[in-house]
Protein backbone atom coordinates (compact mmCIF):
# COMPACT_ATOMS: atom_id res chain seq x y z
CA UNK A 1 0.00 0.00 0.00
CA UNK A 2 1.48 3.60 -0.81
CA UNK A 3 2.33 5.81 1.56
CA UNK A 4 -0.08 8.70 2.09
CA UNK A 5 0.24 11.99 1.32
CA UNK A 6 -0.29 14.51 4.14
CA UNK A 7 -3.14 17.19 3.80
CA UNK A 8 -0.91 20.05 4.45
CA UNK A 9 1.60 18.80 1.71
CA UNK A 10 3.88 16.61 3.73
CA UNK A 11 4.44 12.81 3.05
CA UNK A 12 2.91 10.74 5.66
CA UNK A 13 5.25 8.31 7.15
CA UNK A 14 3.08 4.87 7.43
CA UNK A 15 0.46 3.05 5.50
CA UNK A 16 -2.97 3.31 6.33
CA UNK A 17 -4.44 0.28 6.98
CA UNK A 18 -7.60 -0.55 9.37
CA UNK A 19 -6.12 -0.79 12.97
CA UNK A 20 -5.10 -4.55 14.20
CA UNK A 21 -3.77 -4.97 17.89
CA UNK A 22 -4.84 -2.53 20.54
CA UNK A 23 -6.52 0.36 19.54
CA UNK A 24 -7.26 3.77 20.01
CA UNK A 25 -10.44 4.24 19.57
CA UNK A 26 -11.85 8.27 19.84
CA UNK A 27 -15.44 9.27 19.80
CA UNK A 28 -17.01 12.40 19.26
CA UNK A 29 -17.98 15.81 16.70
CA UNK A 30 -16.57 16.66 13.55
CA UNK A 31 -16.23 20.38 12.91
CA UNK A 32 -15.52 22.23 10.38
CA UNK A 33 -13.53 25.31 11.21
CA UNK A 34 -13.70 28.70 9.64
CA UNK A 35 -9.99 30.32 10.03
CA UNK A 36 -9.20 33.51 9.82
CA UNK A 37 -6.73 34.54 7.18
CA UNK A 38 -4.70 37.19 8.92
CA UNK A 39 -2.89 38.98 5.83
CA UNK A 40 -6.44 39.05 3.62
CA UNK A 41 -7.66 42.16 2.29
CA UNK A 42 -11.01 42.64 4.33
CA UNK A 43 -12.29 44.89 1.31
CA UNK A 44 -11.80 48.53 1.57
CA UNK A 45 -14.82 48.68 3.94
CA UNK A 46 -13.24 45.69 6.39
CA UNK A 47 -16.19 44.09 6.59
CA UNK A 48 -15.18 41.12 3.91
CA UNK A 49 -12.70 39.21 6.18
CA UNK A 50 -11.06 35.92 4.55
CA UNK A 51 -11.64 32.52 5.77
CA UNK A 52 -10.25 29.30 5.30
CA UNK A 53 -12.13 26.00 5.87
CA UNK A 54 -10.51 23.19 7.76
CA UNK A 55 -11.75 20.10 9.29
CA UNK A 56 -11.53 20.17 13.13
CA UNK A 57 -13.21 19.38 16.30
CA UNK A 58 -12.48 17.28 19.39
CA UNK A 59 -12.23 13.89 18.04
CA UNK A 60 -11.31 14.51 14.52
CA UNK A 61 -8.20 16.14 15.79
CA UNK A 62 -7.15 13.37 18.84
CA UNK A 63 -7.68 11.03 15.97
CA UNK A 64 -5.56 12.74 12.93
CA UNK A 65 -2.79 13.70 15.39
CA UNK A 66 -2.62 10.11 16.75
CA UNK A 67 -2.91 9.17 13.16
CA UNK A 68 0.11 10.82 12.61
CA UNK A 69 1.94 9.37 15.50
CA UNK A 70 1.42 5.93 13.69
CA UNK A 71 -0.75 4.82 16.33
CA UNK A 72 -3.70 2.27 15.03
CA UNK A 73 -6.59 4.68 15.92
CA UNK A 74 -10.11 4.11 14.76
CA UNK A 75 -12.30 7.46 14.56
CA UNK A 76 -16.13 6.88 15.56
CA UNK A 77 -17.97 9.61 13.73
CA UNK A 78 -21.38 10.64 12.54
CA UNK A 79 -20.73 12.27 9.16
CA UNK A 80 -22.99 14.69 8.59
CA UNK A 81 -24.06 16.02 4.82
CA UNK A 82 -22.88 19.50 3.27
CA UNK A 83 -19.99 20.29 1.01
CA UNK A 84 -17.36 19.83 3.26
CA UNK A 85 -17.96 16.04 3.96
CA UNK A 86 -16.30 14.36 1.91
CA UNK A 87 -12.94 16.85 3.01
CA UNK A 88 -13.78 15.69 6.58
CA UNK A 89 -13.33 12.09 6.00
CA UNK A 90 -10.55 12.49 3.73
CA UNK A 91 -8.59 14.48 6.24
CA UNK A 92 -8.74 11.26 8.70
CA UNK A 93 -7.92 9.31 5.81
CA UNK A 94 -4.91 10.67 5.04
CA UNK A 95 -3.77 10.71 8.03
CA UNK A 96 -3.83 6.77 8.67
CA UNK A 97 -7.25 7.21 11.15
CA UNK A 98 -9.36 3.94 10.24
CA UNK A 99 -12.77 5.77 9.00
CA UNK A 100 -14.87 2.66 9.38
CA UNK A 101 -16.65 3.51 12.02
CA UNK A 102 -17.82 6.58 10.72
CA UNK A 103 -21.84 6.65 10.61
CA UNK A 104 -23.11 8.36 7.32
CA UNK A 105 -25.86 10.42 8.97
CA UNK A 106 -28.90 12.80 7.62
CA UNK A 107 -28.10 16.07 9.81
CA UNK A 108 -26.14 19.05 8.92
CA UNK A 109 -22.07 18.60 9.52
CA UNK A 110 -21.02 21.56 12.75
CA UNK A 111 -19.41 24.25 11.52
CA UNK A 112 -17.19 26.94 14.33
CA UNK A 113 -16.32 30.38 12.94
CA UNK A 114 -12.78 31.02 14.82
CA UNK A 115 -11.58 34.11 15.94
CA UNK A 116 -7.71 34.79 17.04
CA UNK A 117 -6.84 36.67 20.39
CA UNK A 118 -3.36 38.70 20.59
CA UNK A 119 -1.83 35.32 22.53
CA UNK A 120 -2.97 33.05 19.77
CA UNK A 121 -6.00 31.57 21.19
CA UNK A 122 -8.99 30.95 19.82
CA UNK A 123 -12.85 32.50 20.13
CA UNK A 124 -15.73 30.42 18.30
CA UNK A 125 -19.03 31.23 17.24
CA UNK A 126 -20.51 28.22 16.54
CA UNK A 127 -23.42 26.99 13.89
CA UNK A 128 -23.98 23.33 15.66
CA UNK A 129 -28.10 23.54 15.88
CA UNK A 130 -29.56 19.76 15.01
CA UNK A 131 -26.54 18.63 13.40
CA UNK A 132 -25.28 15.50 12.95
CA UNK A 133 -22.87 14.95 15.84
CA UNK A 134 -25.35 15.04 18.94
CA UNK A 135 -27.79 12.58 17.64
CA UNK A 136 -25.53 8.90 18.55
CA UNK A 137 -27.83 5.76 19.46
CA UNK A 138 -26.68 2.96 21.53
CA UNK A 139 -27.28 0.76 18.07
CA UNK A 140 -25.04 2.75 16.32
CA UNK A 141 -22.08 2.57 18.73
CA UNK A 142 -22.62 -1.10 19.22
CA UNK A 143 -21.94 -1.44 15.27
CA UNK A 144 -19.09 0.49 14.69
CA UNK A 145 -17.19 -0.22 18.37
CA UNK A 146 -13.60 -2.23 17.06
CA UNK A 147 -13.22 -5.03 19.43
CA UNK A 148 -9.68 -4.16 19.75
CA UNK A 149 -10.49 -1.43 21.61
CA UNK A 150 -8.06 -0.69 24.35
CA UNK A 151 -8.44 2.82 25.21
CA UNK A 152 -11.41 4.98 24.32
CA UNK A 153 -11.35 8.36 24.39
CA UNK A 154 -14.58 10.88 24.59
CA UNK A 155 -15.15 14.28 25.11
CA UNK A 156 -15.98 17.96 23.70
CA UNK A 157 -19.42 19.00 23.12
CA UNK A 158 -20.85 15.33 21.71
CA UNK A 159 -20.03 14.31 25.57
CA UNK A 160 -22.64 16.87 27.38
CA UNK A 161 -24.92 17.79 24.85
CA UNK A 162 -28.22 15.44 24.43
CA UNK A 163 -29.44 13.13 23.07
CA UNK A 164 -26.07 11.28 22.03
CA UNK A 165 -24.55 12.01 25.23
CA UNK A 166 -26.95 9.46 26.96
CA UNK A 167 -25.42 6.79 24.35
CA UNK A 168 -21.92 7.60 24.73
CA UNK A 169 -22.20 7.58 28.44
CA UNK A 170 -23.21 4.23 28.59
CA UNK A 171 -20.98 2.66 26.11
CA UNK A 172 -18.10 4.30 28.29
CA UNK A 173 -19.36 3.30 31.32
CA UNK A 174 -19.71 -0.62 29.52
CA UNK A 175 -16.34 -0.49 28.77
CA UNK A 176 -14.70 0.36 32.21
CA UNK A 177 -12.85 -2.14 33.32
CA UNK A 178 -12.07 -3.94 29.85
CA UNK A 179 -10.39 -0.48 28.16
CA UNK A 180 -9.03 2.66 29.45
CA UNK A 181 -12.03 5.10 29.69
CA UNK A 182 -10.88 8.71 28.53
CA UNK A 183 -12.98 11.79 29.07
CA UNK A 184 -11.70 15.39 28.16
CA UNK A 185 -14.29 18.19 28.92
CA UNK A 186 -13.35 20.43 26.29
CA UNK A 187 -16.23 23.28 26.83
CA UNK A 188 -17.23 25.37 25.08
CA UNK A 189 -19.67 27.97 27.44
CA UNK A 190 -21.60 29.27 24.44
CA UNK A 191 -22.93 25.51 24.11
CA UNK A 192 -22.99 24.78 27.86
CA UNK A 193 -25.06 27.42 29.07
CA UNK A 194 -27.33 30.50 27.72
CA UNK A 195 -29.62 30.83 24.78
CA UNK A 196 -27.59 28.63 22.57
CA UNK A 197 -27.28 26.06 24.94
CA UNK A 198 -30.68 25.63 25.62
CA UNK A 199 -31.44 25.38 21.89
CA UNK A 200 -29.44 22.36 22.20
CA UNK A 201 -30.91 20.69 25.35
CA UNK A 202 -28.03 21.82 27.47
CA UNK A 203 -27.84 24.20 30.61
CA UNK A 204 -24.88 24.21 33.28
CA UNK A 205 -26.32 21.95 35.95
CA UNK A 206 -27.39 19.25 33.33
CA UNK A 207 -23.45 19.64 31.79
CA UNK A 208 -22.13 19.36 35.00
CA UNK A 209 -24.20 16.20 35.82
CA UNK A 210 -23.11 14.70 32.54
CA UNK A 211 -19.60 15.22 33.33
CA UNK A 212 -19.88 13.82 36.88
CA UNK A 213 -21.04 10.88 34.94
CA UNK A 214 -18.00 10.23 32.56
CA UNK A 215 -15.29 11.24 35.21
CA UNK A 216 -16.84 8.75 37.51
CA UNK A 217 -16.17 6.10 35.57
CA UNK A 218 -12.64 7.41 33.50
CA UNK A 219 -8.95 6.06 33.75
CA UNK A 220 -8.05 8.68 32.29
CA UNK A 221 -9.02 13.07 32.43
CA UNK A 222 -7.57 16.14 30.98
CA UNK A 223 -9.07 18.55 31.65
CA UNK A 224 -7.84 22.80 31.19
CA UNK A 225 -8.00 25.23 33.57
CA UNK A 226 -10.34 27.31 31.34
CA UNK A 227 -12.81 24.10 31.39
CA UNK A 228 -12.42 23.70 35.52
CA UNK A 229 -12.52 27.66 35.96
CA UNK A 230 -16.00 27.32 34.22
CA UNK A 231 -17.00 24.00 35.73
CA UNK A 232 -15.43 25.05 39.51
CA UNK A 233 -15.66 28.55 39.42
CA UNK A 234 -14.74 28.88 43.12
CA UNK A 235 -11.53 27.29 42.47
CA UNK A 236 -8.76 29.09 43.29
CA UNK A 237 -5.94 26.56 43.95
CA UNK A 238 -5.11 24.22 41.04
CA UNK A 239 -2.75 21.59 42.86
CA UNK A 240 -5.62 21.14 44.86
CA UNK A 241 -8.32 20.81 41.61
CA UNK A 242 -6.27 18.20 40.46
CA UNK A 243 -6.19 16.28 43.23
CA UNK A 244 -9.33 16.69 44.34
CA UNK A 245 -10.60 15.25 40.59
CA UNK A 246 -7.90 12.12 40.92
CA UNK A 247 -9.64 11.44 43.78
CA UNK A 248 -12.83 10.83 42.24
CA UNK A 249 -12.12 7.73 40.04
CA UNK A 250 -9.49 8.72 37.85
CA UNK A 251 -6.09 6.45 37.70
CA UNK A 252 -4.66 9.76 36.12
CA UNK A 253 -5.71 13.80 35.64
CA UNK A 254 -3.82 16.02 33.23
CA UNK A 255 -4.53 19.75 34.26
CA UNK A 256 -3.32 21.81 31.17
CA UNK A 257 -2.86 25.49 31.86
CA UNK A 258 -2.05 27.23 28.45
CA UNK A 259 2.08 27.89 28.90
CA UNK A 260 2.39 27.45 32.15
CA UNK A 261 3.37 23.93 33.77
CA UNK A 262 1.26 20.76 33.61
CA UNK A 263 -0.26 19.48 36.53
CA UNK A 264 0.20 15.62 36.64
CA UNK A 265 -2.64 13.67 39.30
CA UNK A 266 -2.90 10.49 40.33
CA UNK A 267 -4.88 9.14 43.46
CA UNK A 268 -3.31 9.49 46.66
CA UNK A 269 0.28 10.74 45.28
CA UNK A 270 1.87 14.18 44.78
CA UNK A 271 0.63 16.38 41.99
CA UNK A 272 3.76 16.74 39.58
CA UNK A 273 4.55 19.44 37.56
CA UNK A 274 5.84 19.26 33.90
CA UNK A 275 6.86 22.78 31.90
CA UNK A 276 6.16 22.27 28.43
CA UNK A 277 8.47 23.16 25.72
CA UNK A 278 9.15 26.85 24.71
CA UNK A 279 8.66 27.57 21.19
CA UNK A 280 7.02 30.19 19.14
CA UNK A 281 3.03 30.47 18.90
CA UNK A 282 1.23 30.81 15.54
CA UNK A 283 -2.06 29.54 17.31
CA UNK A 284 -3.29 26.95 20.07
CA UNK A 285 -5.96 25.42 17.79
CA UNK A 286 -5.94 22.00 18.25
CA UNK A 287 -3.36 22.14 20.92
CA UNK A 288 -5.08 19.93 24.22
CA UNK A 289 -5.94 17.19 21.05
CA UNK A 290 -2.69 17.00 20.10
CA UNK A 291 -1.15 16.56 23.80
CA UNK A 292 -4.15 13.78 24.55
CA UNK A 293 -3.37 11.93 20.83
CA UNK A 294 0.41 12.40 22.33
CA UNK A 295 -0.04 10.78 25.26
CA UNK A 296 -2.22 7.64 24.42
CA UNK A 297 0.38 6.98 21.55
CA UNK A 298 2.78 6.95 24.61
CA UNK A 299 0.71 4.80 26.07
CA UNK A 300 -0.05 2.34 23.80
CA UNK A 301 3.54 1.92 22.64
CA UNK A 302 4.49 1.26 26.25
CA UNK A 303 1.59 -1.54 26.17
CA UNK A 304 -0.24 0.33 28.68
CA UNK A 305 -3.90 -0.88 28.01
CA UNK A 306 -5.63 -1.24 31.23
CA UNK A 307 -6.31 0.28 34.55
CA UNK A 308 -3.50 -1.75 36.11
CA UNK A 309 -0.97 -1.02 34.02
CA UNK A 310 -1.53 2.66 33.98
CA UNK A 311 -1.57 2.76 37.77
CA UNK A 312 1.73 0.64 38.23
CA UNK A 313 3.53 2.81 35.13
CA UNK A 314 6.20 4.57 37.80
CA UNK A 315 6.28 8.38 37.75
CA UNK A 316 9.42 8.78 35.85
CA UNK A 317 8.25 6.55 32.75
CA UNK A 318 4.66 8.91 32.93
CA UNK A 319 6.68 11.66 32.92
CA UNK A 320 8.88 10.94 29.94
CA UNK A 321 5.35 9.96 28.22
CA UNK A 322 3.87 13.80 29.45
CA UNK A 323 6.81 15.63 27.76
CA UNK A 324 6.43 13.79 24.52
CA UNK A 325 2.64 15.00 24.23
CA UNK A 326 3.72 18.39 25.31
CA UNK A 327 6.18 18.52 22.63
CA UNK A 328 3.55 17.17 20.07
CA UNK A 329 1.14 19.70 21.58
CA UNK A 330 4.28 22.58 21.20
CA UNK A 331 4.70 21.57 17.77
CA UNK A 332 0.86 21.68 16.38
CA UNK A 333 1.23 25.77 18.49
CA UNK A 334 4.09 26.66 15.70
CA UNK A 335 1.30 26.18 12.88
CA UNK A 336 -1.81 27.65 11.63
CA UNK A 337 -5.05 25.27 12.96
CA UNK A 338 -5.36 21.98 14.40
CA UNK A 339 -2.10 20.79 12.24
CA UNK A 340 0.26 17.98 14.62
CA UNK A 341 3.29 16.96 13.39
CA UNK A 342 3.93 13.52 11.88
CA UNK A 343 6.33 10.71 13.98
CA UNK A 344 9.18 11.56 12.01
CA UNK A 345 8.87 15.05 13.13
CA UNK A 346 8.04 13.99 16.66
CA UNK A 347 11.52 11.95 16.16
CA UNK A 348 13.39 14.78 15.28
CA UNK A 349 12.08 17.44 17.53
CA UNK A 350 12.91 15.22 20.63
CA UNK A 351 16.66 14.62 19.17
CA UNK A 352 16.80 18.28 19.15
CA UNK A 353 15.47 18.41 22.62
CA UNK A 354 17.98 15.66 23.61
CA UNK A 355 20.76 17.69 21.77
CA UNK A 356 19.82 20.85 24.01
CA UNK A 357 20.20 18.76 27.69
CA UNK A 358 22.95 16.51 26.86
Amino acid sequence: MATAAGPYGRAMDRDVPVPTGPVLTVLGELVVDLLPVPDADAGPEGTAPHYVARPGGNALNVAVAAGRLATPVALLARLGTGPMATALRRHAELSGVDVSGMVAASEPVSLAVVGLGPDGSPDYGFHVQGAADWQWTDEELAAVLPPATAVLHVGSISSWTPPGSEAIARLAERLTGTALVSVDPNLRPMLAGGPVGAALGNDPDGVRARLDRLVAVADVVKVSAEDLAWLEPDTTDLDDAVQRWAARGPALVLLTDGGAPLRVARPGRPVLHRSPPEVTVVDTVGAGDSLAAGLFSGLLAAGVTGRAALEQLADDDLLALVDDAALVAALNCTRVGADPPTAAELAAAKEQRAARTA
